[in-house]
């Protein structure tokens, strides 16, 4: 059981963590939850109570602009190979093959447990969806706030869907 003191001490870190990457520019609202336990939760989606947090530094994203228009003399027809890249300044650093190939294997270790972790995630997601028919809570009296629970539970695991598709893409471009 925890104090409420090391419960507040997180929150305060956190709460100072969102902050931090408000002002650094992140571009999504952030949500405070509280759940009939009383337990906070900070999340980017909107959840049923939850109330979007006003953060200081947070910039809102810039309206899009239409790409550019190339001239019409300048056109690449499809088949025609693409420009060649600019070329390095003489004095940009360069890594050497070997280290390159130790960072690349760091990072696809990383990946790997990420996308390793995600799909215990989906597999407990599954379980506990049970085929769209989750076992129903006490609280549930009210089939409607079942239905929601079932919507948010289809939701949770198809973001993970995403996650573990985007991961296994990223593993796929380490050379």
């Amino acid at each position: 059981m925890t104090s409420s003191v090391t419960r507040h001490g997180v929150q305060l870190v956190l709460a100072a963590g969102l902050m931090c990457a408000g002002a650094a520019g992140a571009q999504t609202v952030v949500y405070k939850c509280v759940d009939a336990q009383g337990r906070v939760e900070f999340t980017d989606t909107n959840k049923r109570g939850c109330k979007a947090l006003d953060l200081p530094g947070y910039i809102p994203a810039p309206p899009s602009r239409p790409a550019p228009v190339a001239p019409a003399g300048n056109s690449v027809r499809q088949g025609s190979p693409a420009p060649a890249a600019a070329p390095s300044p003489a004095n940009f650093p360069r890594v050497d093959t070997g280290q390159q190939r130790a960072r690349d294997d760091d990072r696809r270790e990383i990946l790997n447990e990420e996308l390793r972790a995600e799909e215990q995630k989906l597999a407990e997601q599954k379980r506990e969806f049970n085929n769209g028919e989750p076992a129903r809570n006490g609280n549930e009296r009210n089939y409607a706030k079942y239905q929601e629970r079932v919507g948010q539970m289809r939701e949770d695991i198809n973001r993970t869907e995403r996650n573990i598709e985007a991961l296994r893409r990223e593993i796929a471009n380490i050379r």
